[in-house]
């Protein structure tokens, strides 16, 4: 399972390899400092939508898999 601190390295990785500062970064987001700072720390409460924004302009996809249903579990 991905959380919020694995997806906060990779962009950091990501935007490091494209030579940006964070401010930089954040402005060819098109969000805010802060913003960055927080996704990179790995916090859980960023909002989705600008978390998407930020990992298409770091040439990030997000991918969704299904697990496989466990037994017993509701579904």
């Amino acid at each position: 399972m991905i959380n919020t601190a694995e997806i906060g390295a990779a962009v950091r990785r990501a935007r490091k390899a494209m030579g940006l500062r964070q401010d930089e970064f954040a402005a060819a987001a098109g969000v805010g400092l802060r913003f960055v700072v927080e996704l990179e720390r790995g916090k859980p409460t960023v909002q989705l939508g600008r978390a998407l924004a930020v990992l298409a302009a770091a040439g990030l996809d997000l991918q969704l898999l299904e697990r496989p249903a466990t037994p017993g579990a509701a579904s």
